[in-house]
């Protein structure tokens, strides 16, 4: 859907070397050039399926039926999918998951050409293309520390979020308003091409089986242990239950009603909303190039729920603006906060999650983070019905700020960067204490 559900966890990160140092490394290099041509696709779908909910029909209601009907199959199948990617070969999963969102947007596509896509069609498209999206993003998250010796993972994470926003922010939504404007069967055809170059990419690395260990145990104990790590550490618990509410309040509303106020309010093409998805995505890049120049933060925690507080509240931009370079500003700023503060998360948790775990966190992460996804989506129409649109994005805003602020101050939530001060300290200063393991 929009922008921010697109990439609310992606792997990203900090580097202080050279950005393009991991592609040195032919099968990252060969995986990100499909994801980049994919991720193209992507920036076109944000535009092309929102156009097409409201041209068949024009009401809140429609993006919200579509958007849950994206998010309930993703969030049912996040499990499997990160249980799949820890036993079996992550390139096999991807490409399959390639496959079935290629064949699911091809299929939109020959319909909206033929001019005889319906409501309820559209709605059952986009769940095939949601179950498709529960296995590729655990592997895909999964997959990107066994392509990579450890020290060239930060300069990748920063790659990733320098590439990433340029092509699903920036120019996939610039290019998705030109297309739309000639026709979205054409969008959604170019999309579905763009998952083609995925699947070849993919099926060009090596593969990678999980160690046997890993894939004896059963689904039901692989998901326990993943749900203990999690348990028994705050700054994942915490920041996932934070995000499970924050996203409830506010995402719905920025999905569903940013293209209605654009379509309606502005009375502006799909070029315009175009232009103001394109906005977010220079904020996001320029966010990610500040980002890896600088390195770290010490105080990484601190500094990603200062980011992202601050990205919620940008939301009430867009309740507020009356023209569309308000708008773009809005979601800028959005953007690039979002981004700042997703670069730090990710980083933090590759190096406190074990590689042969990350597939089932990462797979939780997205089932507890936008587990109630479906909810905001199917409360975001009636609470616009009955206080407004505008109305409905400033308390969205202002309600989520407080929810993401408020688990700051949850006990024990800092220690971790505590922790990696401690160690840097260690490194640094000869005979100084390495912090014990339950402190990480």
């Amino acid at each position: 859907m929009q922008h921010s559900h697109e990439a609310l966890d992606r792997p990203g990160g900090l580097s202080g070397g050279h950005l393009l140092t991991p592609l040195r490394h032919r099968d990252f290099r060969v995986l990100w050039a499909g994801m980049a041509i994919s991720l193209l696709g992507d920036g076109i779908f944000l535009i092309a399926i929102a156009w097409e909910s409201y041209t068949l029909w024009n009401a809140p209601a429609a993006l919200s039926i579509v958007g849950i009907g994206m998010a309930v199959p993703t969030v049912l199948f996040l499990l499997a999918g990160g249980i799949v990617s820890d036993r079996h070969d992550r390139r096999l999963v991807m490409m399959w998951a390639d496959g079935v969102r290629a064949l699911a947007v091809a299929v939109l596509a020959v319909l909206v050409i033929a001019n005889s896509l319906r409501f309820w069609e559209l709605v059952a498209l986009v769940a095939v293309y949601g179950v498709g999206t529960a296995f590729f993003t655990p592997a895909f998250e999964a997959v990107v520390p066994d392509l990579l010796p450890a020290e060239d993972l930060p300069a990748a994470n920063s790659l990733d979020q320098f590439v990433r926003p340029i092509a699903l922010r920036l120019a996939g939504p610039f290019l998705g308003g030109a297309l739309v404007a000639g026709g979205a069967g054409l969008a959604f055809g170019v999309d579905a091409a763009s998952f083609g170059a995925s699947f070849i990419a993919v099926a060009a690395i090596r593969p990678r089986v999980p160690a046997r260990d890993e894939t004896n145990a059963s689904a039901l104990v692989a998901v326990k242990e993943g749900l203990r790590f999690i348990r028994k550490r705050v700054w994942l618990w915490g920041t996932l239950g934070s995000a499970a509410i924050a996203y409830l309040v506010f995402l719905g509303p920025t999905e569903v009603l940013l293209p209605y106020m654009v379509k309606n309010d502005l009375g502006a093409s799909s070029l315009t909303l175009g232009f103001v998805f394109a906005a977010g995505g220079l904020g996001a890049v320029g966010s990610a190039v500040w980002m890896g120049s600088r390195g770290q933060p010490r105080r990484h925690i601190s500094s990603m729920y200062g980011t992202w507080t601050l990205a919620t509240l940008a939301v009430a931009g867009y309740g507020l603006a009356t023209a569309a370079w308000q708008l773009m500003l809005a979601c800028m700023l959005f953007n690039g906060l979002e981004t700042a503060g997703t670069i730090v998360w990710a980083t933090v948790k590759q190096r406190h999650v074990p590689s042969a775990m990350l597939g089932r966190v990462s797979s939780l992460d997205w089932l507890i983070s936008i587990g109630l996804l479906p909810v905001s989506f199917a409360l975001t129409a009636p609470v616009a019905a009955a206080i407004g649109v505008r109305a409905t994005l400033v308390g969205a805003a202002v309600v989520g700020a407080t929810v993401t602020l408020g688990a700051l101050f949850l006990p024990g939530m800092r220690e971790i960067e505590k922790g990696d001060e401690a160690q840097l300290a260690h490194r640094v200063v000869p005979g100084a204490v390495r912090p014990s393991s339950s402190e990480l």
